[in-house]
């Protein structure tokens, strides 16, 4: 029999879908994937609450519906934050070691890091993440962990990532009134992160792509820690938009012609292919021209792959990806953008599926699952670490969530 303590939810509450994901964890640390639920999600615009009894009811929908494929009662969960209310910036400071020794204690480390993270944060808006990046004795780089060393001074390195107070809130209050407390949030991009990247390419140096509906979230990984990260508020739904308004078409027929005829390459396309297109009762089929819908599809995603490339060259760690690009996502799945974001980058590019759990197989298999399947990794060893949730007893967002991130150092 399944025990409580042993189900992990991550619940994924995207601006197109929210999807809980229903985990087992295991003696030795594994992650079994026994459930999935999925819903619309009607009430988000941009990873933002717009309407919050539609956000509601498509929680409420995907936790019932995940309950009843997993046969156990949904209590809490660990919930994904996103959106273009999300900002990120590198921070550091350095502090004296004045013991005779010189040695580099605990008690240091903890000081510097907190000194670096001791940084102006509007008053509107908190931190989410405050993500160690590594630490300098004397100006030399020494990794993650200094304890033992001897040196003069110690330098902290912190990724801090802020979101908007309200936004976060909504999100929050949301799923309590959906009836189920919140464990943890994580930024859906760091969430991704854990199901589809290895060691060996965040060590390397990697840039994930994760291509939403309403956003798209990029962050780059470098000496297995997190140097960039940024959200754009353009998404799968984006594309849609602009297949409606160019075709002349309804929302609900520009996205299923996406899903199915769309395409962000231009081969294979012939200029005499055709769809027909039924778009409502009464109404003649519209025929509309494959290779203009490509093309459409082909200048969005060109917009999408080519802002993140500007901002990744502003950044400097441009030449620092080694292992390439990785993309996920929703709506990473058009056809063609894994070799158009190869061209763009001029770079290695690979589709992020989840990895590193096992159980069913529909929700490893599928890019659009990541990060449900990374939130329930991240809720798994928040269990085994007897982490206290952030919101057990506290307003919600209070300044508790300035505490530091050790176990996202430790592993992204």
């Amino acid at each position: 029999m399944r025990r409580k303590d042993d189900l992990v939810i991550g619940l994924d509450v995207g601006t197109t879908k929210v999807c809980a994901i229903v985990a087992e964890k295991g003696d030795n640390g594994d992650v079994r994937i026994i459930g999935m639920g999925m819903s619309p999600s009607n009430g988000l615009r941009k990873g933002v609450v717009v309407n919050m009894e539609s956000t509601i009811g498509s929680i409420g929908r995907a936790i019932e519906k995940a309950e009843e494929m997993s046969d156990v009662e949904i209590n809490s969960v660990f919930a994904g934050i996103a959106g273009g209310h999300i900002d990120s910036f590198n921070s550091r400071a350095c502090i004296p070691i004045t013991r005779s020794s010189g040695e580099i204690l605990e008690s240091d480390i903890q000081k510097a890091l907190s000194a670096a993270r001791a940084t102006y944060i509007p008053i509107d808006r908190e931190v989410v993440h405050a993500i160690p990046q590594g630490f300098l004795v004397d100006g030399h780089e020494v990794g993650k962990d200094p304890r033992g060393m001897s040196g003069m001074r110690l330098e902290a390195k912190v990724h801090i990532i802020t979101g908007a107070i309200t936004s976060a809130q909504n999100i929050i209050l949301c799923i309590n009134r959906a009836g189920f407390a919140v464990e943890d949030i994580v930024l859906e991009p760091l969430a991704s992160a854990l199901a589809v990247l290895t060691e060996e390419e965040k060590e390397s140096g990697v840039l994930l792509i994760d291509i939403g509906g309403g956003t798209t979230d990029y962050v780059v990984f470098t000496g297995g820690a997190i140097r960039h990260s940024n959200v754009l508020s353009l998404g799968g739904d984006h594309l849609t938009n602009d297949i409606a308004i160019v075709l002349k078409i309804p929302m609900s027929k520009a996205e299923e012609i996406k899903k199915e005829y769309a395409s962000a390459g231009r081969e294979n396309v012939g200029e005499s292919d055709e769809i027909a297109v039924r778009c409502g009762v009464g109404q003649p089929n519209r025929i509309i021209s494959r290779k203009e819908l490509c093309d459409i599809a082909h200048s969005r995603m060109d917009e999408i792959f080519s802002l993140i490339m500007r901002e990744i060259h502003k950044s400097g760690y441009e030449r620092r990806i080694s292992s390439g690009v990785v993309l996920t996502g929703g709506a990473s799945l058009l056809p063609g953008s894994v070799r158009m974001a190869a061209d763009i980058f001029d770079m290695p590019v690979r589709m992020g599926s989840p990895m590193g759990v096992s159980g069913l197989v529909e929700v490893l298999d599928n890019p659009i699952f990541a990060t449900g399947v990374g939130l329930s990794k991240f809720g798994s060893h928040w269990r085994s670490s007897a982490m206290e949730s952030r919101f057990k007893g506290r307003h919600l967002f209070s300044r508790v969530l300035e505490r530091m991130s050790d176990w996202f150092g430790e592993k992204l």
